[in-house]
């Protein structure tokens, strides 16, 4: 009986495992493809879009012009995430996969951040760019790297990363996705740009900054925001 728990206990782990794995990425798909349409007339609700008869797809449903062109990088940051999801391909559902052009001025930011679905693989085409990425607690342990055109980074999912134009020039990256909806959380703006804010006492013992400084970061992230 005992040796028949064991097995049982062994058992209902792997199980688990499975499933933790299984559900930490985004689906395998059952046909070749589903193109997500906004009806649910004559389709099938597949991974949170509904599929159009496969019969009534086309070329167009799986293509995007211009993504040569570059991007305006006149803000505060200096850069310009053009991201290319399911939102925009409509042919990409169920495909788990995504790409994003980033553009960036001299100097300019593209800021903490992370993907809550997906590891990105970065590729740069032109400039010099300062990346790196945070492992999670206890250690928080930083890698960065100096990248030039032609080197490719890779950022795990779910942790926190950046990429910085060290040059006097314009640069420009692609990053591949394993999500169709790689997600994208900023921490200064969740953080300071929460909607409604999170309460100025909360920040301030959080990151132990005088609470004027925390109303400061509050006004100019929830202005942004808006």
């Amino acid at each position: 009986m005992k040796g028949v728990l064991n097995y049982l206990v062994i058992a209902l782990a792997l199980m688990a495992l499975a499933c933790s794995v299984a559900s930490a990425f985004d689906p395998a798909p059952l046909q070749d493809f589903c193109v997500a349409v906004n009806t649910s007339t004559d389709a099938v609700f597949v991974n949170g879009k509904f599929c159009k008869d496969p019969k009534l797809a086309n070329a167009n449903d799986f293509f995007f012009q211009g993504l040569n062109i570059p991007r305006s990088t006149a803000n505060q940051l200096g850069s310009n995430v053009t991201l290319l999801n399911v939102d925009q391909i409509i042919g990409l559902n169920t495909l788990g996969v995504s790409l994003a052009r980033i553009d960036f001025a001299p100097y300019g930011l593209n800021p903490p951040h992370i993907h809550p679905h997906a590891t990105e693989i970065f590729t740069v085409v032109k400039g010099t760019l300062y990346v790196g990425f945070v492992t999670s607690n206890p250690d928080n342990h930083l890698f960065t790297k100096v990248l030039n055109a032609g080197d490719v980074f890779v950022f795990p999912i779910g942790l926190i990363h950046f990429q910085f134009n060290a040059g006097s020039t314009d640069a420009l990256a692609f990053s591949s996705l394993g999500s169709q909806n790689p997600g994208r959380i900023t921490i200064a703006d969740t953080v300071f740009g929460s909607n409604p804010l999170i309460n100025p006492d909360v920040l301030t013992k959080a990151f132990q900054l005088d609470k004027n400084v925390v109303n400061y970061l509050q006004k100019q992230f929830s202005s942004k925001n808006t």
